[in-house]
């Protein structure tokens, strides 16, 4: 495919992206891993870590997405990215002078959490002002393709370092990711005009529901989001039972494991970068319904895997298929949710987004896990698979799937 350059504002913002998540990919699972063997707690502590991060920090976000809507976002985006290298930071700092607990864990993965779905908020406010939006695909298609490529590289680079430098090394590395994004963020340049607001600039306590309102009010929309809410939760809340049963039940080496997860992001890569050929040739409305219908065929088989060779080649052709489908869907859907989404909406519009998908992820996760232990592992993913196949009932209908612009039925 024929690269087009998008401006230099463009640039630098898909710049900061890309060192932010390379960032985050390098330090992916230091949290647990540095709260089991630094701070020596158990299963349920490092349970409770990944819940409270997703769950409280999407509690807090809730009042951030109205804020953000009414003020320029290019400032907002820098200041997320501060506070997250600060309190990123403080964790190898605490580590250093012995002071490192788990209380500290739990409350920058809630700072983090809160400041990961804030910032989204804005960027995604920000990138519909700065890209025409003939090229929204092309710009999202970038970061998609980003996104998988770090999933690829980070992990391993990222236990390769743990390795050499320790456990608290990655952090850092993710801390001062956020220091060069905010660099890269303020070197867009550019006047951003402050938004208007009617009815005075306070926050009212109404304000905080808008987003929601506008998603359930969207014959599109709604479906997408109960859609997209209950995928993703679902692959989240079964990524733990295959790591048990693999690692556990199947006796799959570590390498073994981590093949099984990264090798397929190649097919993120792959979809990410076939999203724009597809929508010109089959339609925006096509493509969209397709993929998001297609992510759901794959997980039931995982419920399937046994040991050995054979085992570890049904687990990566699975997640090769589930993978490259989210690579074509992510990008398109991002793309036309942003179109629906009034420019003066979009903000709190994905801020809802963002606190619900997290909020369910994690009452999922904990679900999952009561699930398992009523049950078995097989029984609990073959259910969260065949709930999964449902979900496509959950998308928009063809016909009723408006393919640019705002809603018109």
């Amino acid at each position: 495919m024929t690269e087009r350059s998008l401006g230099r504002q463009f640039r630098w913002l898909w710049t900061a992206y890309t060192v932010s998540t390379f960032g985050t990919w390098l330090g992916f699972g230091a949290f647990p891993l540095i709260a089991i063997r630094v701070l020596h707690v158990g299963p349920i502590e490092v349970s409770l870590l990944s819940a409270a991060g997703l769950a409280v920090g999407a509690v807090v976000a809730v009042p951030l997405g109205p804020w953000v809507e009414f003020r320029r976002k290019r400032p907002v985006m820098v200041t997320m990215d501060l506070i997250r290298f600060a309190v990123l930071m403080s964790v190898p700092a605490a580590f250093a002078f012995g002071r490192l607990t788990f209380t500290q864990l739990v409350v920058v993965s809630i700072a983090a959490a809160a400041c990961d779905i804030t910032f989204k908020a804005a960027s995604g406010a920000y990138l519909k002002t700065l890209v025409p939006r003939a090229e929204l695909l092309v710009a999202n298609g970038r970061f998609e393709a980003t996104t998988w490529t770090a999933t690829v590289v980070g992990p391993p680079l990222g236990n390769a370092a743990i390795g050499l430098f320790g456990p608290v090394v990655t952090v850092a590395v993710d801390a001062v990711s956020y220091l060069l994004s905010a660099l890269g963020i303020r070197a867009t340049g550019g006047r951003e005009p402050r938004p208007d607001r009617t009815g005075g600039i306070r926050l009212k306590p109404g304000d905080l529901l808008d987003g929601w309102r506008y998603i359930l009010a969207h014959p599109a929309l709604r479906p997408l989001f109960f859609n997209t809410v209950l995928v993703n939760g679902l692959i989240m809340a079964t990524s733990p039972l295959l790591a048990v049963l693999m690692l556990g039940r199947l006796g799959f080496a570590p390498w073994q494991y981590g093949l099984a997860f990264g090798a397929p992001c190649v097919g993120g890569l792959i979809g990410s970068r076939l999203a724009q050929p597809l929508v010109t040739r089959f339609g925006q409305r096509e493509i969209l319904l397709t993929a998001g219908a297609l992510r759901a065929c794959w997980p039931l088989g995982l419920a399937l895997v046994g040991p050995g060779i054979a085992g570890l080649v049904l687990v990566i052709a699975l997640q090769f298929g589930l993978v490259a489908c989210m690579g074509v869907f992510n990008p398109v859907f991002a793309t036309y949710r942003l179109d629906q989404t009034p420019a003066n909406r979009v903000a709190r519009t994905l801020s809802a987004w963002s606190v619900t998908s997290n909020a369910t992820i994690a009452a999922l996760t904990a679900l999952w896990g009561l699930l398992t232990t009523v049950t078995s592992l097989r029984i609990a993913m073959a259910i969260a698979g065949l709930l999964m196949l449902t979900t496509p009932l959950l998308l928009p209908r063809r016909g009723r799937t408006p393919s640019t612009g705002p809603a018109h039925w």
